[in-house]
């Protein structure tokens, strides 16, 4: 007789926890969407302007990150700004080579004549928080190492102004963004300069339920199930979601006007369900007199952006794709 292993959590379509330790990832929703979330093969030759490579940082920690380079005329000798970017998923589920990011950051990667940095982060359970903000400073560091001589990756020493770094993320990626700057301001990165940060429809939340949470209806790339069952995975044990990460606007996080942070440009959704709390982020930091930007999407949900089948099929969300992507490229032209 086989013995089936319990379940203990279950996100629809996207995660299985067993009482053993063990997960599932494979996708089991809709299978028209299923290419999203396929991982992209890096290639090393130049398609559709962008070339790709994967880098291991970390031996020992197995630590990856993807580089996107976009392509360069021979006579042009500027230095291309790079984006660090890391990438959503309730640090439970996705990874940096998924298609859906592929989509995107290639189109960024023209759009922005820069050099994005994807880092492919550890995942909870398997690996609560801090880790996933441990990868990330980890990357950063990494790029310091470079811009001091210590290591050597062709694509960003040839290319890449390590006087231009600026950190990226979608979604809870955008929780990772507020954090490294916050420790960044801290100390002397030495031959790198972090000159801003974007935050994409970032995952702050707290413990009560906010008014667009209760209201606003679900969408395909967020819902209260995700959102609850996620971050209990993901926090430190005994932690709410009143923690600094996912509320860093909260009373239990650092005073906002303490942290020394770069410019900062926010991009919200009109109909995110946390489109309520992250508002009370860009209130708080505006009240601590922090260099932020606000983009707000109308008619459109969290990630919009990176729902490939609706950009094609809905002229609202490929509008403000195309919108969302100039004002990026706008502000690392800035910065």
């Amino acid at each position: 007789m086989i013995s089936q292993k319990k379940l203990l959590h279950e996100v629809s379509g996207w995660l299985k926890v067993f009482e053993d330790g063990s997960t599932d990832r494979t996708w089991t929703g809709p299978s028209e969407v299923k290419f999203m979330v396929e991982p992209v093969q890096p290639h090393e030759e130049f398609i559709n302007g962008v070339a790709t490579r994967d880098v291991v940082v970390d031996k020992d920690s197995g630590l990856q990150l993807r580089i996107y380079l976009p392509e360069i005329k021979p006579r042009d000798e500027i230095k291309l700004p790079i984006i660090l970017h890391f990438h959503g998923g309730g640090f439970c589920i996705s990874r940096a080579d998924w298609y859906m990011y592929y989509h995107m950051y290639t189109n960024l990667a023209r759009s922005a004549k820069a050099i994005f940095v994807s880092v492919y982060l550890r995942l909870a359970p398997e690996h609560r928080l801090p880790a996933a903000i441990d990868d990330g400073w980890a990357a950063l560091l990494w790029l310091q190492s470079l811009a001091q001589s210590d290591l050597y990756e062709p694509w960003l020493v040839d290319h890449a102004d390590f006087n231009r770094v600026i950190l990226l993320g979608d979604s809870t990626g955008g929780n990772i963004v507020h954090e490294l700057a916050a420790q960044a301001g801290k100390v002397d990165l030495n031959h790198m300069r972090l000159t801003g940060g974007i935050l994409i429809h970032p995952d702050f939340v707290r413990s009560t339920r906010s008014r667009s949470e209760l209201e606003q209806p679900e969408s395909p790339m967020l819902t209260l199930d995700m959102v609850d069952k996620f971050l209990s995975l993901a926090l430190p044990m005994g932690s709410s979601k009143d923690h600094p990460i996912t509320c860093p606007m909260g009373s239990g996080a650092p005073d906002l006007d303490t942290l020394k942070l770069p410019p900062f440009l926010l991009c919200i959704a009109e109909m995110d369900m946390i489109v309520d709390t992250e508002i009370e982020y860009y209130e708080a930091m505006k009240k601590a007199e922090k260099d932020v930007e606000l983009l707000i999407s109308p008619g459109v949900a969290h990630s919009f952006y990176l729902n490939k089948i609706a950009i094609e099929m809905d002229p609202q969300t490929a509008s403000q794709t195309e919108i969302l992507i100039s004002r990026i490229t706008e502000f690392i032209s800035k910065h």
